[in-house]
């Protein structure tokens, strides 16, 4: 007889087992699958699981047809992004679901989309961006063009050759079956991004998707803004003209009045690469009467445009990038009103050296409270000088202004009495050595102050401790 049928079994007995737990046999092997989990998780629920092995606990049967749909996505939301594609792997079912799950897509293969497997893979998509399918690239080429959304392989034949996108785009009728298969299949869809649509595949997709509300067009015309006032609930729009390098296109006036009289309900535009004068913007101003944000990139406008800017009512943030002029001709100050609501002027990569367009943009924003002015050169004293005008400054933050210097600096900000908070960054004519009494007073006052102008700045590190920053703290002191 073996010593342990020897040894006596009461309850009270150490060498007593154990009651198995249902939790240790997956604990104990990493390589089980999430599927068996679940199955184990159902079947410890049942009264008679506490008798049965460990090993009948992972059976062939799929425990997990006792789930529900709801309760299935309510587990597969618990699970971190890494595991998300895994888990369309384990069977059909769970393969739909997770399709079910997925809001946001991509596509680079036209021909899913117009299969009809987009939108029955993924039932649920409401942001959805066409327009790297609507190219038909080199699929052997090694070269990959990026363009801020627009990525594509070109061969080397065509590297040299600029027109390239316009020669390999989809013809617009290709582009607008594919929208309306899109729309017919999305009655949920909130946002597309597409490129070389008409004017009937806005119309089919406004007719199908009711509940649209950000749309980004990119070559867009005056002929597409026709189809745009079918869209009754869009909040959101972006208007793609002209990429050099890329495609090209014409907005003008037509288009931005055509634009102002049918999306009366915006409330952030942006303007990239768009033609246009004073109508235009006029128009969009006195129409759009909600609009909060307005966003002029690498614009084509006529001089003069900058005055219809005292037509926005409830513009709060006016954002310019990426222009290499503001205006050059803008016409008598006098003539120039403001924007009342105004709050944010943010100025990014844009060419500031023309003093007559400086001085027109600052005067109608005269009552802003926050300016930014990022990686914009041409940016000297006499035009940073400008700057005066504006009366309620809180905020200013610099950064990549090269050849601004500090007697520049400071000859504006001491003339704004509410300024709070102030970044300078990379700006390398603005020296530590050069910061006058009047300067650091001021330095002690801020609520907020990030000082980094150049690598050899040492006031950051000098104002750690020191209460510069704080309002109400003691003066700075120069050393």
């Amino acid at each position: 007889m073996s010593f342990r049928e020897k040894m006596p079994t009461s309850p009270k007995s150490p060498l007593r087992r154990r009651r198995a737990s249902w939790t240790g046999p997956w604990l104990n092997h990493p390589t089980t699958s999430f599927k068996q989990v679940v199955s184990a998780v159902i079947q410890a629920q049942s009264p008679r699981s506490r008798f049965k092995s460990a090993a009948s606990e992972f059976s062939d049967v799929d425990r997990t047809l006792s789930l529900s749909d709801s309760i299935i996505l309510r587990i597969l939301e618990k699970l971190p992004e890494s595991q998300s594609s895994d888990v369309s792997l384990v069977c059909k079912r769970w393969l739909n679901l997770q399709g079910r799950r997925l809001r946001t897509m991509k596509v680079f293969d036209w021909d899913f989309l117009l299969s009809g497997r987009l939108v029955s893979r993924f039932p649920k998509l409401t942001n959805v961006d066409l327009v790297n399918a609507c190219l038909n690239p080199s699929r052997n080429s090694g070269i990959l063009l990026c363009h801020k959304s627009i990525s594509f392989h070109i061969s080397t034949d065509s590297a040299s050759n600029w027109d390239f996108v316009e020669e390999n785009l989809l013809h617009c009728e290709m582009v607008d079956r594919g929208v309306r298969v899109l729309g017919r299949g999305s009655c949920d869809l909130l946002k597309l991004v597409v490129i070389n649509a008409t004017e009937l595949g806005l119309l089919s997709l406004a007719e199908d998707c009711s509940d649209l509300q950000e749309l980004e067009l990119h070559k867009c015309s005056d002929n597409l803004l026709r189809g745009i006032a079918a869209c009754e609930n869009l909040r959101v729009l972006k208007l793609v003209g002209i990429v050099d390098g890329l495609y090209s296109s014409s907005v003008s006036d037509i288009g931005l009045t055509i634009l102002a009289q049918g999306c009366k309900r915006l409330v952030k535009l942006e303007l990239s690469g768009c033609e246009g004068s004073f109508d235009g913007i006029k128009a969009i101003g006195q129409c759009c009467e909600v609009l909060e944000e307005l966003t002029i990139s690498d614009h084509r406008m006529d001089d003069g445009w900058i005055a219809a800017l005292s037509y926005f009512e409830n513009l709060k943030t006016l954002r310019i990038t990426s222009c290499r002029k503001i205006d050059s001709s803008p016409g008598p100050e006098k003539l120039l009103g403001s924007c009342p609501a105004l709050e944010s002027l943010q100025l990014k990569k844009c060419c500031l050296n023309d003093k007559e367009g400086m001085r027109a943009l600052f005067k109608v924003c005269d009552g802003v409270t926050k300016v930014n002015i990022q990686d914009c050169w041409g940016l000297l004293d006499d035009s940073f000088s400008l700057a005066k005008a504006f009366r309620k400054v809180r905020f200013l933050s610099l950064e990549g202004c090269s050849v601004l210097t500090t007697s520049g600096l400071e000859s504006v900000i001491l003339h704004w009495e509410e300024l709070e908070s102030m970044r300078v960054v990379s700006c390398k004519n603005i020296k530590d050595s050069e910061i006058s009494a009047a300067l650091s007073s001021l330095f002690s006052l801020l609520k907020e102050l990030t000082w980094r102008p150049d690598t050899r700045s040492h006031l950051s590190s000098s104002l750690e401790g020191s209460g510069i920053g704080k309002r109400g703290s003691k003066f700075f002191k120069k050393r």
